[in-house]
């Protein structure tokens, strides 16, 4: 298993790693936690993007870590507004390649950005590459990891998004020194995922069966999200603003001035609807008001119905 995670991450995502560095994990909730509590003493700063991953969050608030939210903009994680707002950090938690929730990708520059500052400062960055696969306008970006001279990338992923949410199989990749602490630590939570699964998963990939999955998958989603937002400018008409993420399986969907998000989210469940408001993602619960709407899951007859019980939602809120 570790030997085909080592080969489709070195073609697929410009990994560089040996079979020795990697180590398998029941999912990648179960990997953040795990690093959280390898990496962090307590009391130690942990900079997370803000907006964020709320599993991430909640996994370094558990380890008693001090969390310090870093404002993402259009190129992702502003590395010199973390440097500003703490320096010292021991840990750095981020999704470069699309940006749980807003989707951006983080720019060159900026990853260079990080990866000097921690090796300056000595801390590690943990990078979530959670659906790097689903990309659309262009070929996936390659990993933070691959350009990290100095160690100090903590790469994870899953198998979840890739498959089926059923399927708890992530993976670390380790810097050398980390393995030993890492699988021992791992082995006191739970002793391994289920082998047979991972036979087959093997097999999976050294056939070349994962990558058709993702050809395949990635083609369904894009044609998804097209569908999605043609049923939404038809039906909504000015009730959101939305425009096609370059990645993933969701949008993020601005509201009209004055209607709250909040409000709107609880309208549209009513209606049948879920939907999420960004202001959620923030730490301190400020944002812009926005709704997140995932498209994955949905085929175009499902897409329009959700639309038109969400514009008689939001229909209500318009001033």
């Amino acid at each position: 298993m570790r030997e085909a995670i080592a080969w489709y991450l070195g073609t697929a995502r410009a990994v560089r790693c040996e079979p020795e560095q990697v180590v398998i994990v029941a999912g990648s909730q179960q990997a953040i936690y795990l690093a959280a509590l390898v990496l962090l003493d307590k009391g130690d700063s942990v900079w997370i993007e803000d907006p964020g991953y709320l599993g991430a969050r909640g996994a370094f608030q558990i380890a008693g870590a001090c969390l310090i939210p870093v404002p993402v903009d259009e190129q992702g994680l502003r590395v010199s507004d973390g440097v500003r707002l703490d320096h010292n950090a021991r840990l750095v938690y981020v999704t470069p390649s699309n940006q749980y929730p807003l989707t951006v990708t983080m720019s060159l520059p900026r990853r260079l950005e990080l990866l000097e500052w921690a090796e300056n400062s000595g801390a590690w960055i943990i990078e979530d590459d959670y659906d790097s696969e689903f990309r659309y306008s262009r070929r996936p970006i390659a990993a933070l990891q691959g350009l990290d001279r100095y160690g100090r990338v903590v790469y994870l992923g899953t198998f979840s998004k890739l498959l089926v949410p059923t399927l708890r199989i992530g993976y670390f990749v380790l810097p050398p020194e980390l393995v030993d602490v890492f699988s021992a630590a791992s082995s006191l939570i739970s002793r391994h995922p289920p082998a047979l699964q991972q036979i087959v998963l093997t097999d999976f990939i050294e056939q070349g069966h994962l990558a058709r999955h993702i050809r395949r998958m990635r083609t369904l989603y894009m044609e998804r999200q097209a569908e999605f937002i043609e049923a939404a400018r038809g039906e909504l008409g000015g009730l959101l603003e939305i425009t096609a993420p370059d990645a993933g399986t969701h949008v993020v969907a601005r509201l009209p001035p004055g209607v709250d998000a909040r409000v709107a989210a609880r309208s549209a469940e009513l209606h049948g609807v879920e939907t999420r408001p960004l202001s959620n993602y923030f730490l301190n619960g400020s944002g812009s008001n926005s709704l997140i709407l995932g498209y994955g899951a949905f085929t175009k007859r499902q897409s329009l119905a959700g639309m038109r019980k969400l514009a008689v939602a939001l229909g209500q809120h318009e001033r």
